[in-house]
């Protein structure tokens, strides 16, 4: 199966956080307060790949209300925080959202998130992750994570199920 059937199999996209949605940079006020810059393309990308309804979920291994917020911005309905064990939190969403393993995809940087990427019919890294991570992915995006990274797979994923060119033309009327 190459990567475009894998893609077109996608019925919900699932991210990490930290490293994809984000740079992976963790920054801190004096307060101890964190910080978080999300890229406005990425979540657009995300908008644009619900609107052809593939669901969107979050299973992040660190919690934080910022991640809480950006969900709530996105309408991002599934969103597990705190999931040390990303394998537990996966299992609970597909039984939480009725998909199958076979109908998602899942886009990490670490190995935290290898028990994921290997049970789901796409599975995406960034350049930046470790080689085993990117070993085991079926699309390795072009761009960074929190540069333009999610962006790319949501677009790569319209495109391989003949979404993409409907979206964009919304734009050009």
């Amino acid at each position: 199966m190459d990567m475009s059937d894998r893609a077109r199999a996608v019925r919900m996209m699932i991210f990490d956080v930290d490293g994809v949605m984000t740079d992976g940079s963790l920054y801190y006020t004096d307060e101890g307060q964190e910080i978080k810059a999300f890229n406005s393309l990425d979540g657009h990308g995300l908008r644009m790949l619900q609107n052809t309804g593939v669901k969107i979920a979050i299973i992040t291994g660190r919690q934080s209300k910022l991640v809480a917020h950006r969900a709530k911005n996105l309408g991002i309905d599934f969103i597990y925080q705190g999931a040390h064990d990303k394998r537990s939190a996966f299992e609970s969403l597909l039984a939480a959202s009725g998909v199958t393993a076979d109908q998602c995809g899942y886009m990490g940087d670490d190995v935290i998130d290898l028990p994921v990427m290997i049970r789901v019919a796409f599975a995406i890294a960034v350049p930046r992750a470790p080689d085993i991570v990117r070993k085991h992915a079926h699309y390795v995006t072009t761009l960074q994570g929190g540069h333009g990274a999610v962006r790319e797979a949501c677009e790569f994923i319209m495109q391989a199920q003949g979404t993409l060119d409907g979206v964009l033309a919304q734009y050009l009327k």
